[in-house]
């Protein structure tokens, strides 16, 4: 193996011709590797080093293509470029890192909520003594679109006294006008999702930055901004409408909207009777 004594030796070495550039871009990983800790990488060992490293092995290709042999000597060159590439990468290790975190404790909720034990209703018990007549049934069922199965479909169409069929087209009438706002609440979650994801991020790395220091006054800063953003986003979203207006329950059916009014109306008053 060639006994390197220093970056400078290996710079002349290749451009006197001696060493092909793949030969000196592997002394040089080498060598930063054997002597990681002259170049003050934080508290890495070397196996970390060594991923940095191989992160690292393109722009050291690069730099040496960019290198003349004026002002810094070659040994300060690549000294600098692997202390500031490194702060580079441990922000973007600290971005995976709370990004994955994030990804899991989301994943988990999912799954504990998957895993979750179904609600218990009781066998028996108190019945309303008013059930809502047809139409105001239909209305209900439109107003709840969202929720509806093919089995509850085929269980509510002879209650309410239509084909199922006829029933299945009004609901489709409200998905296809609930289209784009339900494009929107979706568009909004998924950008909330990010912007948590964002926030955690940021987090990891104000937690890897000394305080007091210029990047720890700019991480906090962007903090704050992407908590007050998050904070509005979730805003936003509770205001969106999930389920469809009165006025498009009132276009589907072709009635006034005052009458899908009166009956919603009707439905809650006789639940607060029997409620009592």
């Amino acid at each position: 193996m060639r006994d390197i004594v220093s970056l400078d030796d290996l710079w002349r070495q290749y451009a006197c011709g001696t060493l092909q550039k793949k030969e000196f871009e592997g002394l040089i990983f080498q060598f930063i590797l054997e002597h990681y800790q002259r170049f003050h990488l934080f508290d890495w060992d070397k196996d970390a080093c060594t991923d940095y490293l191989c992160w690292l092995y393109p722009r050291i290709s690069r730099a040496i293509e960019v290198y003349k042999d004026i002002g810094a000597s070659f040994d300060s060159y690549i000294g600098s470029l692997v202390y500031w590439a490194a702060r580079e990468y441990r922000s973007r290790e600290a971005d995976h890192y709370g990004t994955e975190c994030a990804c899991w404790a989301a994943r988990a909720e999912e799954e504990m909520a998957v895993c979750s034990n179904d609600p218990e209703y009781w066998e028996s018990g108190p019945v309303a003594k008013s059930i809502p007549n047809a139409q105001q049934l239909l209305v209900l069922l439109l107003k709840s679109y969202f929720f509806i199965s093919e089995e509850l479909l085929a269980r509510a169409a002879p209650m309410i006294g239509i084909k199922r069929k006829r029933l299945r087209s009004l609901l489709d009438a409200i998905r296809e006008q609930r289209l784009k706002q339900d494009d929107e609440v979706r568009n909004l979650q998924e950008r909330i999702y990010g912007q948590y994801y964002r926030c955690i991020a940021y987090e990891s790395k104000l937690a890897a930055v000394l305080a007091g220091t210029p990047a720890y006054e700019k991480i906090a800063g962007r903090l704050k901004r992407a908590r007050t953003r998050f904070v509005a986003m979730k805003k936003r979203l509770t205001d969106c409408r999930l389920d469809p207006s009165n006025r498009q329950i009132a276009e589907v059916l072709g009635i006034p909207k005052g009458t899908v009014d009166s009956m919603l109306h009707a439905v809650k008053q006789k639940w607060k009777v029997d409620a009592v």
